[in-house]
C-alpha cells in the first residue's frame, strides 16, 4: 500500500515553539519514535570486504535483511533532526521536500517484508535503486533549504545539523549501493580459473585502488576541461611527487571527489591570480602534488600559488565549509541560488561525483544542466570533500599563505579498520 503523504504544512504562520498547532503526525509518532531510539550498526571497510569477498546466496540474504533493517534506522535519526528545528525551517520549500522524501522512504523500507531468497533480493534491489533515484536532488535541496533559512538557525547549529544530513546521506548511499553492487557480482558468471584473491572489486570497494592513477586521472580530466562557451582552457601543469605507487582498499569515489574538488579549485584561482598572456600560453605556475604512504594513513598535499583565501565572503578557511551566510556571505549569491535551484529541480539531481561535473553530450538538455550547474561555484565542492574525508575517519585541512597559495592537505585511514562517522 502506497503511504499517504505526511507533511501538510499551513500556510498561516506556526510559532516554533509550539508543537500544537503543528500536524500530530509531525512531532508524534510511535514507529518514528521506535526506530529513532535504535542505535545504528555502523560498519568499516575491512568489514565490508571481508563479508562481501566469501559471498554466496546465504550471505547475500544476510546482507539485504540488514540493509532492510539498517536504513529505516538511519533515516528515523534523521527525521528526528529535523523535528527538533523551528518549523519555520522545515516549512522552507526544499527542506519540507527532503523531509517528505524521508518519510515516505521511512514508512516504505520499514514495511518491505523479509528477503528469503534470491528473487526476493532481486526485487529488493530494484526497490533500493528506485529509493536512490527519488533522493538524487537532495544534496542541492539541502544546501538551497538550509542556505534560505540560515537566519532562524545559529551557524554552528546549521552547519551541525546539515553535516549529520550529508553524512548519513553517504552512509545511506555506501550501504545500498554496496549491496546492489554484491547481487550483481554474485549473479555474474565467472570465468575458468578465477580466484576470490584476485578480485579488484568487493561490491564498490576497490580492494587495490591506486592513489597515484586517481590523480593523474583528475589532472587529465580538469586539462580536457572546457569553458562555460566550450573554449579551450590552459590549465598549470601538476607535478606528482612522493610515494605515486600506493594502493590501498577504499572506495574510489570517496578518494576521486575530494581530489578533482581540491585541484578544480587550484585550477581556477591559478588562473585568476596569473593572467595569462598571448605570447605566453604555458606561464602559470605549476601545483605541487605530494602523495605520502604512511603506516595507517596516506596522505595527499596539493599545494598551489593561486593567491591564498583572501576573500570579503570568510574569514578562515573553516568557514567555507559552512552553509550560514553569517560565515560565508557567497552563500545568498543569486547565481548560486539559482543554480541549486535548477540542480534541485532536475530528475537526476545532483550526486557529487565526479562524472556529473565532465562535459555532458550534445542533446541531453538535463545533463547540460547539472553540468552547467556544477560550474557555477555553489559552494558544495569543499563541504563535501570534507565530509567524504571524514566519513572513515579521515580528515581534509586547508592552510591559506594569503597572497601566494593554499596548501589543502587530504588524509584518508588506508586499514579499513575505522568504522562509519555516523553521529546518532
Amino acid at each position: 500500500m502506497r503511504p499517504s503523504r505526511r507533511l501538510h504544512l499551513p500556510l498561516q504562520p506556526i510559532p516554533s515553539t509550539s508543537s500544537t498547532s503543528a500536524p500530530t503526525h509531525f512531532y508524534r509518532n510511535r514507529q518514528l519514535e521506535l526506530y529513532a531510539s535504535k542505535r545504528s550498526k555502523p560498519l568499516s571497510l575491512r568489514q565490508l570486504i571481508f563479508f562481501g569477498r566469501s559471498m554466496n546466496e546465504e550471505r547475500l540474504i544476510q546482507s539485504a535483511n540488514y540493509v532492510r533493517t539498517e536504513l529505516p534506522v538511519r533515516l528515523a535519526h534523521r527525521i528526528r533532526d529535523l523535528q527538533t528545528l523551528p518549523f519555520v525551517v522545515v516549512r522552507q520549500e526544499q527542506v519540507a521536500k527532503v523531509y517528505e522524501l524521508y518519510w515516505t522512504a521511512f514508512e516504505r523500507v520499514r514495511s518491505y517484508p523479509p528477503i528469503h531468497d534470491l528473487h526476493d533480493n532481486e526485487r529488493f534491489c530494484e526497490f533500493l535503486q528506485q529509493i536512490l533515484d527519488e533522493h538524487a536532488a537532495v544534496i542541492p535541496m539541502l544546501s538551497l533549504g538550509f542556505s534560505l533559512s540560515s537566519q532562524h538557525l545559529a551557524p554552528e547549529l546549521l552547519d551541525t545539523v546539515l553535516r549529520r544530513m550529508l553524512v548519513s546521506r553517504i552512509s545511506r548511499r555506501v550501504v545500498a549501493q554496496h549491496h546492489v553492487a554484491l547481487s550483481r557480482s554474485l549473479a555474474q558468471p565467472r570465468p575458468a580459473g578465477w580466484r576470490r584473491d584476485q578480485q579488484d572489486h568487493v561490491g564498490i570497494i576497490s580492494t587495490a585502488l591506486d592513489a597515484g592513477e586517481c590523480i593523474r586521472h583528475c589532472v587529465e580530466l580538469l586539462h580536457q576541461r572546457r569553458g562555460p562557451e566550450g573554449q579551450e582552457r590552459i590549465g598549470p601543469e601538476v607535478k606528482i611527487d612522493g610515494d605515486t605507487e600506493t594502493k590501498f582498499a577504499y572506495i574510489r569515489e570517496h578518494l576521486e571527489y575530494p581530489i578533482f574538488e581540491l585541484l578544480k579549485n587550484s585550477f581556477r584561482f591559478t588562473r585568476l591570480a596569473h593572467p595569462q598572456q598571448p605570447s605566453e600560453p604555458s606561464s602559470l605556475p605549476p601545483i605541487q602534488v605530494t602523495l605520502v604512504n604512511a603506516p595507517t594513513d596516506v596522505h595527499i598535499r596539493i599545494s598551489d600559488q593561486g593567491g591564498g583565501l583572501q576573500s570579503a565572503d570568510v574569514v578562515t578557511p573553516s568557514d567555507l565549509y559552512s552553509f550560514s551566510h553569517l560565515r560565508n556571505k557567497a552563500r545568498l549569491a543569486s547565481d548560486r541560488l539559482a543554480a541549486l535551484k535548477k540542480a534541485s529541480m532536475s530528475s537526476r539531481g545532483m550526486m557529487a561525483t565526479v562524472q556529473e561535473q565532465l562535459r555532458s553530450e550534445e542533446g541531453e538538455e538535463e545533463a547540460q544542466a547539472v553540468e552547467a550547474a556544477s560550474r557555477t561555484h555553489l559552494g558544495i565542492g569543499l563541504p563535501m570533500s570534507k565530509i567524504y574525508a571524514e566519513y572513515f575517519r579521515g580528515g581534509l585541512h586547508l592552510v591559506s599563505l594569503d597572497g601566494y597559495g593554499v596548501d589543502a592537505y587530504l588524509r584518508l585511514p588506508k586499514l579499513g579498520t575505522m568504522l562509519e562517522d555516523i553521529e546518532v
